[in-house]
């Protein structure tokens, strides 16, 4: 009897461009700066973009913009969530009870710990001049560098499904 084996060698993943942006600024004002230096509409969906891990909801904040003359998605994401977990300790008297917080930091990126935030660009027809466009986002005071990702080296591309 023969044995077929199918090979299945297509890649469905969307080309998308990702570019790491440093800067300490909240991602409010982020959005905003790049709205003003690169002509952008990022607005902030209703839902952020939310992870279930250890009991706890970690939320990162999400900000989009369709150019629907160009065909482009744009997304901002903040790489770090800070989450404070408070719990209360009794030591045995009437007034004796202590809360500690304690504060941990999620990533969107756990490999790229140093990134405050990633803008991913989608695009259906090869329109956005990156060159440019990077040279743009350094333009911004506030920024310290940004820079593009290689897909090579993310392995929680999972973590970048938005839509």
């Amino acid at each position: 009897m023969a044995h077929h084996k199918l090979i299945f060698d297509e890649d469905f993943e969307e080309p998308y461009t990702l570019i790491a942006i440093h800067c300490s600024e909240e991602a409010y004002k982020m959005a905003y700066l790049m709205n003003q230096h690169l002509n952008l509409r990022l607005k902030r969906k209703p839902t952020d973009l939310d992870f279930s891990t250890e009991g706890l909801l970690i939320t990162f904040p999400l900000y989009n913009f369709e150019d629907v003359h160009k065909y482009t998605h744009f997304y901002l994401i903040a790489n770090k969530c800070k989450s404070v977990e408070a719990s209360l300790q009794s030591s045995g008297g009437l007034f004796a009870e202590m809360v500690s917080e304690k504060s941990t930091v999620h990533y969107l990126l756990p490999e790229f710990k140093k990134v405050d935030y990633v803008l991913k660009i989608y695009s259906d027809f090869e329109t956005v001049p990156l060159r440019k466009f990077l040279s743009e986002i350094n333009e911004i005071k506030q920024v310290i560098s940004a820079y593009t990702l290689e897909m090579d080296n993310i392995k929680s591309k999972n973590n970048l499904i938005l839509d």
